[in-house]
C-alpha cells in the first residue's frame, strides 16, 4: 500500500446507519440489496421453539431469522462511507438494539402496512434516544398500496419524520433510502448546532 493510498483512505468520513423494523420486514433483504460486500448476516433457523413466541402467521414462508444483526457497506462517494447494521426484529433480540444504535447518525425504519402495529416499538425506540429516523415502506408484492399520508397519519407520525416507499430487493431504491437518511439527519443535525449556538 502506497502513501497516497493510505493518505485517501484517512481522509474519507465513515458512518453508521441502522436498519429497524419488526419481524420479517426485509431488513437482511434491504441490506444485501444495496451492500458492496457479501453481508454478515447472523441468521438461524426458524424452529418450532419459535411457536408462540414469534408471530409467523404474516411470514409463513420465512424460513430464517436474524438473531444478531446484519452487517453491511456502501460507498456514496470517494470520500463518504456507510456502514449498515440492520437489527434483529422479534423482540426476544431487542436487547442488542442499544449496541447496535451506539454512534448511528440515523435509521431506516422498515415498515409493512399489512402489519403496522409491529412498527410503534421501534419507532418509539428512536424516537426515545433522539436518533433521526425515516420510515420506509417495504411494498411487498400482493400489499395494498396507500398514500404516505395515510400511513404517516396512522403510525401517528412527527410532520417532519420523512415516509418513503420501496422494494427492499431493489438496490437503487435501497440506496435512495440511505442517502434520504443521510440527508436527513444532517439537517436535524444542523438544526441542533443552530439552536445551540443561539
Amino acid at each position: 500500500m502506497d502513501f497516497e493510498t493510505t493518505k485517501a483512505q484517512r481522509a474519507a468520513a465513515s458512518t453508521k446507519i441502522v436498519i429497524a423494523g419488526g419481524f420479517g420486514v426485509g431488513k437482511s433483504t434491504l441490506v444485501g440489496a444495496v451492500s458492496e460486500i457479501d453481508p454478515l448476516r447472523t441468521e438461524a433457523l426458524v424452529t418450532n421453539e419459535s411457536e408462540g413466541v414469534d408471530d409467523l402467521a404474516a411470514v409463513p414462508t420465512k424460513a430464517t431469522t436474524t438473531v444478531a444483526m446484519d452487517f453491511g457497506r456502501l460507498t456514496l462517494a470517494e470520500d463518504l462511507v456507510l456502514y449498515l447494521f440492520g437489527t434483529p426484529g422479534q423482540r426476544r433480540f431487542w436487547f442488542m438494539w442499544d449496541d447496535l444504535c451506539r454512534g448511528a447518525i440515523g435509521a431506516i425504519v422498515l415498515v409493512d402496512v399489512a402489519r403496522l402495529d409491529e412498527s410503534f416499538s421501534p419507532l418509539d425506540y428512536f424516537e426515545s434516544k433522539g436518533i433521526p429516523f425515516i420510515v420506509a415502506v417495504n411494498e411487498f408484492d400482493g400489499v395494498p398500496r396507500y398514500p404516505a399520508e395515510e400511513i404517516a397519519a396512522a403510525l401517528a407520525l412527527p410532520a417532519e419524520v420523512p415516509i418513503i416507499s420501496l422494494d427492499a430487493r431493489d438496490r437503487e431504491q435501497a440506496k435512495g433510502a440511505l442517502v434520504k437518511i443521510t440527508e436527513y439527519a444532517l439537517m436535524r443535525l444542523r438544526e441542533q448546532l443552530t439552536v445551540n449556538a443561539n
